[in-house]
Order: C-alpha cells, then sequence, then structure tokens
C-alpha cells in the first residue's frame, strides 16, 4: 500500500523517544529517507544509527524559526527533498491553574502549538516547488475533545493545533500539500511510564479495548496521512485511542 513513499524523505520533530521514536522507525522501515530530529544531537543521532543509512540525526528547537528552516536546509541538502512532515515534538509538565506560570504557559505553548506553525512554514516553500506535500500534526484527545486536571495549557496547545490545521489546509491545497492530524489516546511511552503503574492501569480500564495504545499504533495513522492513498483528505483529525473517548460514564464499561 505505501510503496509511492519509497525513496520520499520525512522530517519528524521530538523523534528521539515515545512516540516520534516510533514514527521515526515505522517511516525508515517503509522506505523513506528520514531526518530525525531533537534537541539533543547526540539522541538524534542514536535512533538515526537505529533506523539506518538513509536516516540523518539533525538537532533543533522547534519552537525558534530559525532552527525550522536549518532543519529544511539540511533535509534538502543531505536527501534532495522534503516530501513529508511529521510535526510531533510536544511536551505535558502537569500544573493547576492555580500554581501556573506565565513562562509555563508559554514554554508549553511555543513548543506545542508554535512549532507546528514554524515548521509547517519552513517546508512550504519547498513542497510548493515540487507540487506535493504531506504534513501531519501530533496533536491530542486532550484538549479537543477531553480535559484532565493539571493539562489546561496542553489542551490549549492541542486544540490550538487543530485550528491552525484546518486554516492551513485551505492555503496548502492549492499547491498539492494535504495537513492533518493524529489525536492519540493513552499511549504507553516514556511519558506516561513516569506516571506510575496506578494511573497506567485505570487508564487502560477506562478503554473500550481494554490496553493502553503502543507508538506504533500511532505511527501507522500517520504514515497513512502521509501516503499517496491519503491524497484526497486535508484538515482532518483521526482519533486513535482504543475507544477511549467513546463511554458516556463508567457504567458503559461495566
Amino acid at each position: 500500500m505505501f510503496e509511492s513513499l519509497q525513496k520520499k524523505t520525512v522530517i519528524v520533530t521530538g523523534a528521539s523517544r515515545g512516540i516520534g521514536l516510533g514514527i521515526a522507525k515505522r517511516f525508515g522501515a517503509a522506505g523513506l529517507n528520514v531526518l530525525v530530529v531533537s534537541r539533543s544531537l547526540q539522541d538524534a543521532c542514536k535512533v538515526a544509527e537505529e533506523i539506518g543509512p538513509n536516516a540523518m540525526g539533525f538537532a533543533a528547537d522547534v519552537s525558534q524559526q530559525a532552527e525550522c528552516k536549518a532543519m529544511v536546509e539540511a533535509a534538502v541538502k543531505r536527501f534532495g527533498s522534503v516530501d513529508v512532515l511529521a510535526a510531533n515534538a510536544g511536551i505535558f509538565p502537569s500544573a493547576s491553574l492555580a500554581d501556573m506560570t506565565v513562562e509555563a504557559f508559554d514554554h508549553v505553548m511555543h513548543t506545542n502549538l508554535r512549532s507546528a506553525f514554524l515548521c509547517t512554514q519552513a517546508v512550504m516553500s519547498v513542497m510548493q516547488e515540487q507540487g506535493f506535500g504531506r504534513i501531519i500534526l501530533t496533536s491530542s484527545i486532550t484538549g479537543p475533545i477531553t480535559g484532565f486536571p493539571g493539562w489546561s495549557h496542553y489542551g490549549a496547545s492541542k486544540a490550538g493545533q487543530l485550528g491552525f490545521m484546518r486554516t492551513a489546509a485551505i492555503e496548502l491545497a492549492r499547491s498539492g500539500i494535504t495537513i492533518n492530524a493524529v489525536m492519540p489516546g493513552n499511549i504507553m511511552t516514556e511519558g506516561l511510564e513516569d506516571m506510575g503503574e496506578d494511573y497506567a492501569a485505570r487508564m487502560a480500564a477506562s478503554i473500550p479495548l481494554g490496553r493502553l495504545g503502543k507508538v506504533e499504533d500511532i505511527a501507522n495513522a500517520v504514515l497513512f496521512f502521509a501516503s499517496h492513498e491519503a491524497g484526497y483528505i486535508t484538515g482532518q483529525a483521526i482519533v486513535v485511542d482504543g475507544g477511549q473517548v467513546l463511554p458516556e460514564s463508567s457504567d458503559a464499561m461495566a
């Protein structure tokens, strides 16, 4: 199904761990050239080595415009093009409204939302010249659909990504570029593991499929949006959560 993607080039941000790591490895397995982007060059290069010779590590803070431009330039210099952007970089620190500082709020918005804008803007000209491009944002069910105490800034950033995406889709469509989003539920990553076994068990119990998601579950959805087969889909978001948002109450899971 995804043969059309072989030898194309993808940039994956936030690719040194968690969902981003899974996305980068999945694209590599599908035969794409992969620019693995992380704040840490050492971490990015380690992932690139795991993927193979068609991958390269690159260090960038994608909340900064100049570094996003440098990221795209590096991909073009090494691989000749940028066909796909998986804008995955994000953070989810916890803070109640009462304790949240302006600096903490801005940091989450810059890392999660401003980076989506800057990365999209940075790849536009290359994709427009090609007349082809696929942009996939990693949003979340938290914010657009659900809420969770301590994550008001995170939820705002993830809902904001979808608002950005819908208008960007209209502006980019005439150039043959699509932009879509995946909305993960609770996925078993290092970040979720840090929240403890009790949290993971409670979350799994609330999911109709009876388990937490795997990074591969998200990576496969991202790969589909990147494909030629998804070429008539733009400005859309797909929930990948094992049915987590479906139960009306805990009684529905009894």
